[in-house]
């Protein structure tokens, strides 16, 4: 069975060695989606009694490794090194300095890396994170897929 739970945020970005306008500091209102994959647990008295997943348990858990890290953020390459140190002459600035340029395809694959672990078989029937799907725009997304 795969379930899906939708979550939005906003941040800041911007592409450094794009050759339009994604090069300009800039912003988006993302969603992003996580599907798992499991068995549905069939235990009478278990609160999670029908379900794969409390979908509020995916949001929680979602929230507080991507989502909350992540909103109202700039997601910064590290090796984009004149705004990096800008954003550090900010008081107080919500900055997350990526490893990657965070383009829609590397941050889907980041926040797949980041809560792979997080949802691996917690409910004991098998679940795992299938994919990440996250919309740059209502018409742009990446998908991050388990390949294994």
């Amino acid at each position: 069975m795969l379930i899906t739970r939708r979550l939005e945020f906003d941040a800041g970005h911007r592409i450094p060695d794009h050759r339009s306008q994604c090069r300009h500091l800039h912003g988006h209102r993302y969603v992003l989606e996580i599907t798992l994959a499991g068995d549905i647990i069939s235990k009478d008295g278990d609160p999670a009694n029908g379900m794969v997943m409390d979908f509020s348990d995916v949001k929680a858990l979602a929230k507080a490794h991507v989502v909350d890290v992540w909103d109202h953020a700039f997601l910064v390459y590290a090796g984009d090194k004149a705004v990096v140190e800008f954003l550090q002459t900010l008081p107080d600035h919500k900055t997350v300095v990526l490893d990657c340029i965070p383009t829609a395809e590397n941050l889907s694959e980041t926040a797949f890396r980041i809560l792979d672990a997080v949802y691996q078989d917690s409910y004991s029937n098998h679940l795992r994170l299938q994919q990440v799907r996250l919309y740059e725009t209502p018409n742009c997304w990446a998908d991050a897929v388990r390949r294994d």
